[in-house]
């Protein structure tokens, strides 16, 4: 940049130097002069030149016009010779030279104290912070269960009280105007998938942060979105079968062509992914497969008029090898071991995968067919009444195979959940002053979704489970609230567990 400073001062010296010496030249000489230094001056004033870088500039000047003169004289005996520069070639000369250092004044932001560089501008930094208090609150009927099956009891009497953070921090680049890329860190670990959640009383030792996001999207047509890597959930849904803080990692698909057409009332879109979710290497010795979810969507936005919009979305969700594989050959090891969930829950039916191990495994096939409803209705402007309905079934169940599993013969089949919400108030919480309350019901059912990825705070996790619940929020400032949720559930099936969870947060959005 001050290379070109340099030749455009140059230039304007330059012109002053190569003037016409005649006397009816004079005054465009003197203004030249004056304009160069006029334009010094603004640099200098502006911040861009120093004054001593300005002074040197206008001698290099002065010093090149003199040897360009002295070389013409001694060319030419001692006479100097100025060829005459029609004004309108001057004029055009100037003129040039102005619109060039505008256009690079604007590009470079000359004067603006806030100027950044081009690609500051291609980064978007988003995060937020969250503090909890939460309160387990365990029924006097509860029986001693041993859900994790690894031999010790489970809590199921003693109420819990705890203090919780949950810290995220994203960053969002636009790499090329079809390319872009996504980074999130949060606080959690890599053996729960559906939870960010640090508990507080460590003995201060520090927390855990982990790559929670990573990937890349690319957007070839304006109605198609390609993304890979560890990517947020591309479906319509609720936390009935996806937790809010799981990611999807893999390959999606986004096909909308009339996303972005204003004026349209009707959208329709699909999303297609393959997302890898166990990498096993198989060998001689260890005969399980990797395990991946295959799913699809078939979606609608609709709005219907000025204050409903309505969504709609049937998925399919298809889970391959997750169902465990029995080595029925005492003593060797088992070779099926890695069939074995590598996170799971509570709720899923399971069954002894080895008579040499303690290795338990999830008793059916999942292929699971889901439908989910939303709709934001602002007849109330500013406060909105916001519905949702979701839906599903385990339509790969397999009921004798999975009775023979487990050696129950009468083993009857859950497979269904649904969920039903009910929210009204102000949408998001981004203005002082905005509220909103709601009122829901669940009923999940043991094998209606897999455990491990369903929301991890109703009973404190997994399927099994129905009961309602209810919350508000209340913004303290812009993206700045308050939020208290009561769930209260119960086991549907099986022995008797019921707990009730109050959740207190604070919540700044940044």
């Amino acid at each position: 940049m001050q290379k070109k400073k340099l030749s455009i001062a140059l230039a304007l010296a330059g012109l002053v130097m190569h003037a016409p010496a005649i006397a009816s030249e004079r005054a465009q000489l003197e203004a030249l002069r004056a304009t160069t230094q006029a334009i010094l001056d603004a640099l200098v004033e502006k911040g861009i030149l120093t004054p001593e870088a300005a002074q040197a500039m206008v001698k290099q000047a002065e010093a090149k016009g003199a040897a360009a003169a002295a070389a013409t004289a001694r060319a030419q005996g001692g006479v100097v010779r100025v060829p005459y520069i029609p004004e309108v070639v001057k004029r055009e000369i100037r003129d040039q030279i102005r619109q060039e250092v505008v256009a690079q004044a604007k590009t470079e932001r000359w004067g603006d104290v806030n100027a950044v560089p081009e690609w500051v501008d291609r980064l978007k930094w988003e995060g937020d912070l969250r503090l909890r208090n939460q309160k387990d609150l365990y029924a006097a009927g509860n029986v001693a269960q041993d859900f994790n099956l690894d031999g010790t009891v489970d809590n199921t009497t003693k109420d819990r009280e705890r203090m919780r953070l949950r810290a995220r921090l994203g960053l969002t680049a636009a790499i090329t105007s079809k390319v872009s890329g996504g980074l999130r860190i949060t606080t959690g670990n890599t053996r729960d998938p559906v939870s960010t959640n640090q508990t507080l009383g460590n003995t201060g030792n520090k927390y855990e942060l982990v790559l929670d996001r990573a990937f890349l999207r690319y957007e070839p047509w304006e109605w198609l979105t390609l993304s890979g890597g560890r990517l947020p959930n591309p479906f319509l849904s609720t936390d009935l079968v996806w937790d809010d803080d799981l990611n999807f990692e893999g390959l999606a698909a986004r096909f909308a062509p009339w996303e972005r057409e204003p004026d349209r009332s009707l959208k329709p879109y699909a999303v297609l992914g393959i997302f890898p979710l166990q990498e096993i290497e198989t060998s001689p010795i260890n005969l399980a497969k990797d395990k991946w979810l295959y799913a699809a969507q078939l979606g609608l936005d609709w709005r219907a008029g000025a204050n409903s919009r309505w969504r709609f979305g049937l998925a399919w969700y298809d889970y391959r090898n997750v169902r465990g594989v029995q080595d029925g050959v005492i003593g060797g090891g088992n070779p099926y071991a890695a069939s074995a969930p590598q996170f799971r829950q509570k709720g899923n039916t399971v069954f002894d995968l080895s008579p040499d191990d303690n290795l338990w495994g999830l008793a059916t096939d999942y292929d699971l067919l889901n439908l989910t409803a939303q709709a934001d209705l602002a007849h109330f402007d500013p406060y909105h009444l916001i519905l949702s309905a979701d839906v599903v079934k385990n339509i790969g169940y397999d009921k004798a195979g999975t009775a023979a599993r487990i050696g129950q013969p009468g083993y009857k089949a859950r497979t269904l959940g649904w969920q039903g919400r009910i929210a009204y108030g102000w949408p998001s919480m981004n203005a002082a002053g905005n509220w909103q309350v709601y009122f829901g019901y669940r009923h999940l059912e043991r094998d209606a979704v897999l455990d491990a990825f369903t929301d991890s705070d109703f009973r404190l996790g997994g399927t099994d489970a129905k009961g309602y619940y209810l919350g508000g929020s209340y913004a303290l400032d812009r993206n700045v609230w308050l939020a208290a949720k009561w769930m209260s559930a119960d086991a549907i099936d099986g022995l008797p567990f019921s707990v009730d969870v109050l959740q207190l947060d604070f919540n700044a959005r940044f």
